[in-house]
């Protein structure tokens, strides 16, 4: 083995393939999209040559504001929800349910493998108020409350779309931060409880110095997904009430296939990879401490 990876051919026989596929798959797209932001145009009208236009028009273009204010309000809530009802149904498997929640877990990571459009049609089932009333709103007028129109106002559309993104990705991350709870050590479980430590304070000051590393790791998985978020927005509500729920993702894609500004898309998807790299970085360094330290 180690004369196999001492061979530079050897080495570039074994990885030479992936880089080949990666490059053509990832990089050149990457650089193509990068020579657009230069361009005004479509494939059909041709291409004009405009600079840093596009870049420039990014700040002046006050739907840009609004896609990234929904963006980042989208990514917050999603990202916290995520990871704290996954972190607190991982405490579940491994303190209640222990070695019997197999069937739990299933149910639970049940809604992952459901495809986006059937579960954005299911909640706009759920939530319905015409031509015919929705559960939802059926057990409202059990109460005496009146049907709320879901998805005509923007804070209503935008809870409806967070409840279903949280129920439907809540079991992956209870999964993924499962297992990274299982990697504790029991014989320090153990010697906490010896010492007297017992619930909230076995997790406060135990589990969760010692599940920080999956916990960063799931923050980042999770925010570059919502900052990146797409299908979900377009099967729920395209967006709408009119652009109230639109992200970057979006308008980038009417952009860029609606209105045929090819450069001005790529723009805004340049600006996406920053903001994405941005937050990344930053949780980066705002993570960087010793664990095992108060």
């Amino acid at each position: 083995m180690h004369k196999v990876l001492g061979d530079p051919r050897a080495i570039a026989l074994l990885l030479g393939p992936a880089l080949i596929v990666y490059t053509l798959v990832m990089l050149i797209p990457v650089v193509w999209s990068l020579g657009y932001t230069l361009f005004e145009g479509n494939a059909i009208s041709g291409f004009e040559f405009v600079g840093a236009d596009n870049l420039a028009r990014l700040f002046t273009d006050p739907r840009v504001g609004e896609a990234l204010r929904v963006t980042l309000l989208y990514a917050v809530i999603i990202t916290v929800g995520q990871v704290l009802l996954g972190y607190l149904l991982a405490l579940f498997y491994v303190f209640v349910l222990r070695n019997r929640g197999s069937v739990v877990r299933t149910l639970v990571f049940f809604p992952v493998i459901i495809p986006t459009v059937a579960v954005a049609l299911m909640f706009q089932k759920l939530f319905e108020v015409a031509p015919q009333t929705g559960p939802v709103n059926a057990l409202l007028n059990v109460f005496g409350v009146a049907s709320v129109d879901w998805f005509g106002s923007p804070v209503s559309a935008i809870v409806v779309l967070v409840i279903m993104d949280l129920w439907r990705s809540m079991g992956f991350y209870a999964v993924l931060l499962y297992t990274g709870l299982l990697d504790i050590p029991d014989d320090i479980m153990e010697s906490a409880r010896l010492d007297g430590a017992n619930g909230w304070r076995l997790v406060r000051s135990i589990v969760l110095p010692l599940s920080l590393p999956v916990l960063l790791s799931s923050v980042i998985f999770s925010i570059n997904g919502t900052l990146k978020v797409f299908d979900s927005i377009v099967a729920l509500t395209n967006g709408g009430p009119g652009t109230a729920t639109t992200p970057l993702t979006l308008y980038m894609f009417q952009t860029s296939f609606s209105y045929g500004e090819y450069g001005y898309g790529a723009s805004i998807a340049l600006l996406l990879t920053i903001l994405c790299l941005i937050v990344t970085v930053f949780i980066f360094r705002s993570s960087r401490r010793d664990v095992t330290k108060g």
